[in-house]
């Protein structure tokens, strides 16, 4: 095994985060509660995580924390039943290429979540060594510091890929080499202005600059 770790964002990076996907997350409370209108807006909610997400909703509405897990097993189960995950352009292109190092996630979705999605798609199995998730975890630079330990390598043999604005404090926080990953030039432009010194909109130049970062 080569002597690096590339840690993918799920969203934005691997896959599509599709309207389908973002509903289900929301289904289990109109369900169980009648909760209509939640902010589809992440980054409104205190941490952008989805057990924290959770909490932040059932606490909001004077709701028992205790039944965070069954929110959880409901929204996995909308998930399964009424969507179909999409990968992003050349995101199974760009794992087999760099087969034989160690990949692996670091998400603000629902580990299980994230392994349902991938799996679906035949991309979990690259990844499945060294994932994280929101489970157990706070801030993304919390979720990426995990896999950082995990991977028992130096900092500077690891690679983060991801595509929002707390992706990049998250990999500059943590002393790793960061890629800001967008398929739109405007969002790209925004991951530049936070920090992001490498930036890619194709997983084909994303390679480029893993190779880059690692010097192979």
């Amino acid at each position: 095994m080569a002597d690096g770790a590339i840690i993918f964002d799920v969203d934005g990076v691997l896959l599509e985060l599709t309207a389908e996907e973002e509903d289900a997350f929301f289904v289990p409370f109109q369900r169980r509660y009648g909760l209509q209108g939640l902010s589809r807006d992440w980054d409104s909610y205190k941490i952008r995580n989805d057990e924290k997400i959770v909490a932040e909703i059932l606490d909001r509405h004077g709701l028992p924390a205790g039944e965070a897990e069954a929110i959880a097993r409901d929204y996995l189960d909308v998930l399964a039943a009424t969507t179909r995950p999409v990968e992003i352009p050349g995101a199974r292109d760009l794992l087999t290429a760099l087969d034989g190092f160690r990949l692996g996630i670091a998400t603000a979705n629902f580990r299980r979540a994230a392994e349902q999605r991938l799996t679906a798609l035949d991309l979990w199995e690259p990844v499945s060594a060294l994932a994280f998730g929101a489970e157990g975890s706070g801030h993304k630079r919390e979720t990426v510091a995990k896999a950082i330990a995990a991977s028992r390598l130096p900092k500077d043999r690891i690679v983060y890929i991801g595509d929002n604005l707390n992706d990049v404090e998250a990999g500059l926080s943590n002393g790793v080499h960061f890629i800001g990953f967008a398929l739109d030039p405007a969002r790209r432009e925004r991951l530049g202005k936070a920090g992001a010194r490498h930036l890619s909109g194709n997983h084909l130049e994303t390679l480029r600059l893993v190779r880059s970062s690692l010097a192979f």
